[in-house]
């Protein structure tokens, strides 16, 4: 990993009187927004849009390293899929979407990037509560790449508390939709916090575990790995755990995974697009077997960012 992690800004927006001041505090970045490439501080929505009022909005992300997008092919898969579940329409097909996120790195200049892709239900000209009415809005950006683990996080392992908040289930809300509701994951991060964690995991309907804040969990005990299968989005860096395993000889399962089981795991790691495999080591307070960062984890890491370069798993950015 030769790139430098971008670490988020922990700044507070300046107030005066009781007038919010917009802080100008925007990572450096370009958006597509409105037929129009802009720099990322002008890049706003009305407060009417349907995607700030209601979270009615489908998005996917997909991360630039060293100059090439990783596995875009199955973030535009389930990008589209979202779209059509949703009934949202865009005037963009698969290569129009594919050509904007290349030119909104490539005019970034940023050569390890944070990449989204999302559509919103839009607005209504009349504030009808009819969506069918809403006119569907779509736009995309690229920022510097972000994980969901810092530097030292990812080489000691993450402190990780199990919230008993509940994940909003399937049959209410389709998890293979990346969506905005998060409220049930973020209450969970504050039980993390109050707890010293760092970030949480919370539970599916059963009481299982689901996932959490962003990323999907692995555990490992003798020398098979599974991961929860109910009410989970099915990652992309979770299947790439997946086809890893598959081509090392590594058994890995989909099913559920109970709290017991998470706590008896000799190696626990989660993953994301946002930092792809990082080891957990700390679970509510107690280790994760001798507290230390495991060697399959460690494995499938290094295996997963020599991807990276690997043209049948990534592409190179059209950089001028």
């Amino acid at each position: 990993m030769s790139q430098t992690m971008a670490t988020q800004d922990e700044r507070q927006p300046p107030v005066v009187g009781d007038r919010h001041v917009d802080p100008h505090f925007y990572p450096e970045g370009i958006a597509f927004l409105d037929g129009q490439y802009l720099p990322m501080s002008q890049a706003k929505i009305s407060v009417l849009d349907w995607g700030f009022l209601h979270s009615n909005a489908t998005y996917d992300t997909v991360h630039v390293w060293n100059g090439r997008f990783f596995r875009l092919d199955l973030h535009l898969d389930r990008f589209f899929g979202g779209l059509e579940k949703l009934r949202m329409k865009i005037p963009f097909d698969r290569d129009g979407v594919t050509e904007i996120l290349h030119n909104c790195v490539a005019l970034s200049g940023h050569r390890a990037a944070y990449v989204e892709m999302l559509c919103t239900r839009g607005a209504s000209p009349t504030f009808s509560r009819d969506p069918r009415q809403a006119v569907n809005r779509f736009m995309a950006f690229a920022v510097p790449f972000g994980s969901v683990a810092n530097a030292e996080q990812l080489q000691r392992g993450l402190h990780v508390a199990i919230s008993d908040k509940v994940r909003i289930p399937p049959a209410s809300i389709d998890p293979a939709i990346k969506n905005y509701h998060w409220l049930d994951l973020v209450r969970g991060l504050y039980d993390a916090y109050d707890r010293g964690a760092e970030t949480a995991l919370i539970l599916d309907f059963n009481g299982n575990v689901a996932e959490g804040p962003g990323f999907n969990v692995f555990c490992v005990k003798d020398g098979k790995l599974s991961t929860p299968s109910i009410g989970v989005l099915p990652g992309i860096t979770r299947r790439t755990v997946f086809d890893l395993c598959a081509e090392t000889g590594l058994a890995a399962t989909a099913t559920d995974v109970s709290i017991a089981a998470l706590r008896e795991a000799v190696e626990v790691f989660i993953t994301s697009t946002a930092g792809g495999i990082m080891p957990v080591t700390v679970i509510d307070g107690a280790p994760v077997a001798d507290g230390k960062v495991g060697p399959i984890t460690s494995r499938l890491k290094a295996l997963y960012w020599q991807k990276h370069d690997d043209p049948a798993w990534s592409s190179q950015v059209n950089y001028p």
